[in-house]
C-alpha cells in the first residue's frame, strides 16, 4: 500500500521477479493466463515516474513504460521482467506480441525487420540480440536472466517449429525444430523435440532421416515411448514388418513397467522449456498409447502379414485385457488405434479360423452375434448413399442424430451378419455342409433386414461405406451358400445362389466362376463354355476381386474373401476348352 518511489523500485521489481519465478516453480505446471504481477509491478512503475496506465493493454502498457521511463537504474530489473512476460505469452502462443515486446526491449524495430526481408526468423533473431542486463551483486536471482533467454529461444523455435509443422509447411518447420534441439533445455524436452523432427522428415517423405531422429531421441532419453510409436510406423511404412513388429513388441514391454521419473542432466530451473511448450500439436504427436493399443496393433499387423499363429496369442491376450475392464482403461476416440470391440472378436475370429481352430472361431462370432442381437430393429430403411444438405437447415441436427443412429444400426447389423458368416465357412471347413448352409442363409435372413432406398445403380464409391459393406457381405454369403449346395449336389439352388450374387456385383470373378462350374455340373455344358467365354473376355479376367480397388473393406472379411475365391480355376478352364475343342471338330456335341 506504500505510494511507489522511485530508489525503491529496482528492488522492489527484483523481489517481483523473484516471486513470480518462485509460484511458477512451486506449480511446476505448464504457464497458463496472464501474469497480473507483471501487470501491477509496471503501474507501479509509472505511478513514480507520475504517469498512469489503468486503461492500458499489457502490450500497450509495455510500450508505455519501455518509451517514457528512461530512468538507468530501472533498466535491468525492466528487460528482466520484460523476459519474464515473454515466458508468459510463449506459453500462450502469443508470438506477435513476444516479437513486439523485444522490439520494445532491444530498440531493434527496423534490424528485425530488414532480417525478416531476407528470410531469417525475426522473433529469434529478435530474442538473440536482446542484451541481457548485467546482475548486481547486490540483487541476487533465482533463475539469472542469461538462463532465461537461452529457455526463451529454445521454446521459440520449438514452438514456430510445431506450428509450421501443423500447417505443413514441413522445411521451414525442420529448420526450426533444428534450432531448438542445439538449444538450452532438458534431455526429456530434447527428445521430444527429435522425436518431432522424425516426425516432420517422415512428413517430409524422408523415412530413413526420420528414423534416424526418432532414434536420436530414443537415445537421450529411452522413457519417450512416443519416439518408438513413431519407428514402428516408419518402418511400417517403408514394408519392413519385421522390424516394425520388434519396434512395437519392444513398445508394449516398455509399456508394461512402471516408467522411472524422466532424467535430467541440466540443473533445476524454475521456468523450463517444458512449461512454455504445450500445444494441441505437440499433445497428438507425443501421445502415449495403452498397453493394450499396442497389443492390438501386433495382431492386426500379424493377421495382416499373414502370421497366423503370432495373431492368435495377441488377440487373445488382447482379449483377456478387455475382460479386465478395458472400456474404462482407454477412451475410444478418434486418437486410439482401437477399432469398435466387435470388430475385436470378428478379426480374433478371422485369426482362429485361418489356424484351423474352427470350432473356437465359431464360439467367438457366437459372442458377437448374441450381443448385438437386441440392438438391431426388425427394419432397417435407409438410403444407399449419404446425402450431405448444402446449407445446414434448422432441423439439420435432428436429421443428423437419426443419420447416425442408423448407421450405428447398419454396423451392429453388419457385425452380426459377419459373425454367421464366418460360422459357415467354419463349418465349411470342417465338413458340416448342411450347418455351413444354415449359418450362411441366417447370415442373409439378417440382411433382408436392411431396405435401401435411392437409385439402386449408385457407383460403389458414393454408397455409404457401410452400406457397400453388407453388399459385400450378402455377395460372400451367397458364393459361400452356393459353394455348398454344390458340395450337397443341390446344383439349382447353388444356381439360383451365384445369379444372385452376379445382380449384386455385377462381374464378380468368384461368383462368375463358380456360376460356370454349377451349370458344368448340370450338363449344361454349352451355356457354361458361353459364359465361361464371356467372363474371360471381361476386364475382372482371372484374378481381379474388386476388394482392391475404391474403400478397403473390414479387415475381419479378409480371409472371407480369400475363402470366396474359386479354387478350380484351372482344371475348370481346362475341361471347358477340351469341350469347346471337340465341339469346333464336331458340332453335334
Amino acid at each position: 500500500g506504500l505510494p511507489a518511489a522511485l530508489p525503491a523500485l529496482p528492488l522492489e521489481l527484483t523481489v517481483l521477479y523473484n516471486s513470480l519465478l518462485f509460484t511458477v516453480g512451486a506449480a511446476d505446471s505448464a504457464i497458463e493466463g496472464e501474469a497480473e504481477g507483471i501487470r501491477q509491478g509496471l503501474l507501479r512503475v509509472l505511478e513514480a515516474c507520475g504517469a498512469c496506465g489503468q486503461d492500458l493493454s499489457t502490450e500497450e502498457l509495455w510500450q508505455k513504460v519501455l518509451q517514457e521511463v528512461t530512468a538507468e537504474e530501472l533498466q535491468a530489473p525492466l528487460h528482466r521482467l520484460g523476459a519474464l512476460q515473454a515466458a508468459w505469452w510463449l506459453a500462450a502462443s502469443r508470438l506477435g506480441s513476444t516479437a513486439g515486446l523485444f522490439r520494445l526491449l532491444s530498440n531493434a524495430e527496423d534490424q528485425g525487420r530488414a532480417c525478416c526481408r531476407e528470410g531469417e526468423n525475426e522473433l529469434l533473431y529478435l530474442l538473440k540480440a536482446w542484451r541481457v542486463p548485467a546482475e548486481g551483486a547486490s540483487l541476487p536471482l533465482v533463475q539469472s536472466a542469461v538462463d532465461l533467454k537461452e529457455i526463451l529461444c529454445t521454446a521459440a523455435a520449438f514452438l514456430q517449429g510445431l506450428q509450421e509443422l501443423e500447417a505443413g509447411n514441413f522445411p521451414t518447420a525442420f529448420s526450426l525444430l533444428q534450432e531448438a534441439a542445439e538449444g538450452f533445455c532438458s534431455k526429456r524436452v530434447l527428445a521430444q523435440i527429435y522425436t518431432c523432427l522424425g516426425c516432420c522428415a517422415q512428413r517430409m517423405g524422408k523415412p530413413q532421416t526420420a528414423l534416424q531422429h526418432l532414434k536420436k531421441a530414443l537415445q537421450v532419453d529411452f522413457q519417450c515411448l512416443p519416439a518408438l510409436s513413431h519407428v514402428a510406423a516408419v518402418y511400417r511404412e517403408l514394408g519392413k514388418t519385421e522390424a516394425e513388429l520388434q519396434a512395437l513388441a519392444l513398445l508394449y514391454k516398455a509399456l508394461e513397467k512402471k516408467p522411472p521419473a524422466a532424467a535430467s542432466s541440466n540443473p533445476y530451473f524454475l521456468i523450463r522449456t517444458e512449461l512454455l511448450v504445450h500445444t494441441p500439436i505437440l499433445a497428438s504427436l507425443l501421445r502415449h498409447r495403452h498397453p493394450s493399443e499396442v497389443k492390438y496393433l501386433l495382431a492386426q499387423r500379424c493377421l495382416q502379414d499373414g502370421r497366423v499363429a503370432d495373431a492368435v496369442e495377441h488377440y487373445l491376450d488382447f482379449l483377456a485385457l478387455l475382460q479386465e475392464g478395458l472400456q474404462q482403461q482407454v477412451p475410444l476416440d478418434g486418437g486410439s488405434a482401437l477399432p469398435r470391440i466387435p470388430e475385436v472378436f470378428l478379426e480374433a475370429a478371422s485369426a482362429l479360423e485361418q489356424a484351423g481352430r474352427h470350432q473356437d472361431a465359431i464360439i467367438m462370432c457366437e459372442e458377437v452375434i448374441s450381443r448385438t442381437t437386441d440392438l438391431i430393429p426388425r427394419l432397417l430403411r435407409v438410403e444407399e448413399k449419404l446425402e450431405q444438405p448444402e446449407c445446414p437447415s434448422p432441423g439439420a441436427g435432428l436429421a443428423g442424430g437419426l443419420l447416425s443412429q442408423k448407421k450405428e444400426s447398419l454396423c451392429c447389423l453388419a457385425w452380426r451378419a459377419a459373425g454367421y458368416l464366418h460360422q459357415g465357412w467354419a463349418w465349411a471347413r470342417l465338413g458340416e455342409s448342411k450347418e455351413a448352409v444354415s449359418q450362411f442363409s441366417r447370415c442373409l435372413g439378417d440382411l433382408l433386414r436392411v431396405q435401401l432406398y435411392g437409385s439402386g445403380v449408385e457407383p460403389a464409391e458414393s454408397l455409404l461405406p457401410e452400406v457397400e459393406v453388407l453388399q459385400k457381405i450378402r455377395l460372400l454369403s451367397l458364393i459361400g451358400r452356393g459353394a455348398q449346395f454344390l458340395e450337397l449336389g443341390r446344383h439349382k439352388e447353388a444356381l439360383l445362389d451365384f445369379q444372385h450374387g452376379l445382380q449384386i456385383s455385377p462381374g464378380d470373378p468368384a461368383a462368375a466362376s463358380y456360376l460356370v462350374q454349377a451349370l458344368w455340373k448340370m450338363n449344361r455344358k454349352q451355356e457354361a463354355a458361353a459364359h465361361w467365354q464371356k467372363f474371360s473376355q471381361s476386364p475382372a479376367g482371372e484374378d481381379g476381386q474388386q476388394e482392391g480397388q475404391g474403400r478397403p473393406f473390414p479387415l475381419y472379411l479378409a480371409p472371407c474373401l480369400e475363402q470366396a475365391r474359386f479354387p478350380q480355376g484351372e482344371a475348370l478352364a481346362r475341361g471347358i476348352r477340351d469341350y469347346l475343342g471337340t465341339t469346333s471338330r464336331d458340332p453335334s456335341c
